[in-house]
């Protein structure tokens, strides 16, 4: 009999080389020893209609970008370029940084601005998305990692949002406690009407205001404000779920795949010291104390002196030389605390 977690996991899509199932999900081989596979289909293969929208998206993402440069629809990109980085601060210092890892805590006005930001990335509720970031932390680079790298750079970056996830990811993101982020009001009220939030802060306020400020087109204001800004916030995100665990130094933890990469800090706004991150996931900073650049980290210290964050949790630099001297011993384990 199947445990809570497991049931009808066997319907979901399994064709993982080299899967390691529990022995009562193992369905019948018919392809070799190093496949497992459960034939239901090409569609189920694919989360139907997340590939097609995927596609067409980065089509109408391009032809705006044609757009923009040809017929000078600078307001219009600025006033995207605003959305993007209210969802980007959304994501990081909300969904990433307060709800999922409690790095900070932060007074209800705050937590309304980050919960609209977070609506506006259109990336899952706050607590769909600390939900897959926990288990990406908890089973880091594992079958169970929702994003896990080891299956190579385009799966971890967004073919995990195309193919159906791991079964393990279901069973083992299962077994960790979420109940937190549900306590929060903000977040709770924000996961039982997602569907309305992502209408108004993520279609509806991002198209409407450059029509109203600026006279513009509800064509070139959903192209530019809508479907450029939601592609490239996601492909900004996803450089932390592959480049960040690929390409980097790990002076922190060098058993982990997660690295150090300004780059992609730069594109995901302070989100890409990421062997620090994943050795001290607890710290606001996300990143060592010193001259990097972290906007998220700026914005949190910002609202702190205005009294909207506070309980700011920051490793030690003493901790933080015990971690670098056993990484040089090769002696790291990855931070079992959120």
């Amino acid at each position: 009999m199947l445990a809570v977690g497991e049931k009808n996991v066997t319907r979901r899509f399994a064709f993982f080389k080299n899967s390691k199932l529990p022995a009562q999900l193992q369905p019948n081989n018919r392809h070799g020893p190093a496949y497992c596979f459960v034939d239901f289909g090409f569609f189920d293969l694919v989360p139907y209609p997340m590939l097609p929208i995927m596609v067409v998206g980065h089509i109408l993402h391009f032809y705006g970008l044609y757009l923009t440069f040809t017929l000078g629809l600078w307001n219009t990109l600025i006033s995207s370029a605003l959305f993007m980085l209210w969802g980007g601060l959304g994501i990081t210092a909300g969904a990433h940084r307060l709800w999922c890892h409690r790095s900070y805590k932060a007074s209800l006005p705050m937590r309304i601005f980050l919960m609209i930001g977070q609506s506006i990335a259109g990336q899952y509720s706050i607590y769909g998305w600390a939900k897959g970031h926990r288990t990406h932390h908890k089973f880091a680079d594992t079958e169970a990692d929702p994003h896990n790298v080891k299956r190579g750079f385009t799966f971890s970056h967004l073919g995990w949002l195309v193919l159906k996830e791991h079964p393990m990811a279901d069973i083992k993101g299962n077994g960790i406690d979420f109940s937190d982020i549900l306590a929060d009001p903000v977040a709770r009220l924000q996961d039982e009407y997602y569907g309305l939030c992502y209408f108004i802060f993520a279609f509806m306020m991002p198209v409407v205001t450059p029509m109203i400020l600026f006279n513009e087109s509800l064509w070139h204001a959903f192209l530019i404000g809508y479907v450029m800004r939601f592609v490239t916030q996601t492909h900004d995100t996803a450089l932390v779920n592959s480049a960040a665990h690929m390409y980097g130094d790990k002076p922190y933890n060098d058993k982990l795949h997660s690295s150090e990469n300004p780059w992609v800090s730069v594109a995901a706004i302070g989100e890409g010291y990421h062997n620090y991150h994943h050795a001290y996931p607890w710290d606001y900073g996300t990143g060592e104390q010193g001259n990097k650049f972290n906007v998220t980290k700026m914005f949190i210290d910002v609202a702190s002196f205005f009294g909207l964050t506070y309980n700011l949790r920051q490793a030690s630099q003493e901790m933080i030389q015990k971690g670098r001297e056993k990484a040089i011993n090769n002696n790291c384990t990855e931070s079992d605390e959120f």
